[in-house]
């Protein structure tokens, strides 16, 4: 899934992440490269995400979070006797989210920082400007604050992000930096073995498709947290970040999330050209989008990686809780089901994205 772009070049330089040489992720805090969509790793993407697991009941067919991830940490938790502000405000944290569906979308916001010191510091000077951007001590402030009004535009949804922050922080502090380091560091083989393949062959696979689509380039930030369902950023054809997941037995997941990620634009113009406003004022439109992003991805994959189109499907059925086995290709197309005239729209799209 992902949110439009919404800052302009200034910010953009002020938040750029580290990129990679190619070979190994690049260390947080390192200095942005050349890589063309360099494999990062980002502990306070994971940290934010994490919260929001920890409230959010996730029904997706296609989950945003890793399957059994609430109940991996909490055992992990109760091990180490850890109790936070997260647990303690949990209740008043989840009301909240109940009745303002806006806070939901502050799940992409890590992606907009390069740590969490830098998100903490802007929220807290979004908080004490009560949310107006005029308020702000310069113009790239101001534009992080629209960023923030987004999704907690009123005076209830920005002490729910005071709250949630500050419980972030203890439980940065308390748990989550060693629980995330340690199990970075028992993927961290997975974690290369990604950067590998995409910087040594699918990455070359999927460029053209990238370019003309306004995607030539940014992050690819492997989380821990993310199941099938991605978090994407677009600023520009030169600055994006897609939120992947990071690889738990094959490091092709990787790949596999952010081809469906990188599809979203193409299904999204197909579903909205071929549906009526009954319909989307219905939410059917969302329901065929969800749905479109795991079949085009895997018709992008048949055009130019063919190798990967069985292991993807694989990978979203699993994600979707059905067998993977027997005839996957007809598993996928029932699992996720779209009307004949929207996977024609996709199927030519494709045609001209990579014939253009």
């Amino acid at each position: 899934m992902r949110v439009p772009a919404l800052l302009v070049v200034a910010v953009l330089t002020a938040c750029a992440p580290a990129g990679s040489g190619g070979g190994a992720p690049a260390p947080e805090g390192g200095n942005a490269t050349a890589t063309v969509w360099p494999v990062l790793t980002r502990s306070h993407v994971d940290l934010w995400l994490h919260g929001y697991a920890m409230l959010l009941r996730d029904t997706a067919r296609v989950p945003v979070f890793r399957r059994g991830y609430r109940e991996r940490v909490e055992a992990a938790r109760r091990e180490r006797g850890v109790s936070t502000m997260l647990d303690a405000n949990r209740e008043r944290l989840q009301s909240r989210l109940a009745v303002s569906p806006s806070l939901a979308s502050g799940q992409f916001l890590p992606l907009y920082f390069a740590n969490f010191d830098q998100m903490r510091e802007m929220i807290g000077l979004f908080i004490q400007a009560e949310g107006d951007p005029r308020a702000a001590r310069d113009q790239a402030t101001a534009q992080y604050f629209a960023v923030l009004r987004q999704s907690f535009p009123t005076a209830a949804d920005r002490d729910w992000l005071r709250l949630f922050t500050e419980a972030l922080e203890e439980e940065r502090g308390s748990f989550y930096q060693q629980y995330w380091t340690e199990q970075h560091g028992a993927r961290i083989s997975l974690v290369r073995a990604a950067d590998s393949l995409w910087q040594g062959t699918y990455r070359e696979k999927l460029q053209r498709f990238l370019n003309n689509t306004q995607q030539e380039t940014g992050d690819i930030i492997l989380a821990l947290t993310l199941g099938g369902e991605g978090r994407t950023v677009n600023f520009s054809a030169r600055q994006n970040a897609i939120a992947s997941t990071m690889p738990e037995s094959d490091p092709r997941e990787a790949i596999y999330v952010f081809t469906h990620e990188a599809v979203i634009s193409i299904v999204a113009t197909s579903v909205n050209d071929n549906i009526t406003p009954t319909e989307q004022r219905a939410g059917t439109g969302a329901r065929y989008v969800t749905a479109g992003a795991v079949r085009a991805g895997q018709m992008l994959l048949r055009r130019v990686a063919p190798e990967l189109a069985a292991g993807y499907a694989r990978y979203y059925l699993t994600q979707a809780g059905v067998a993977d086995s027997g005839d996957i290709d007809a598993r996928l197309a029932s699992t996720f089901s779209l009307p004949q005239v929207i996977l024609d729209a996709i199927d030519r799209q494709f045609d001209v994205v990579l014939g253009g």
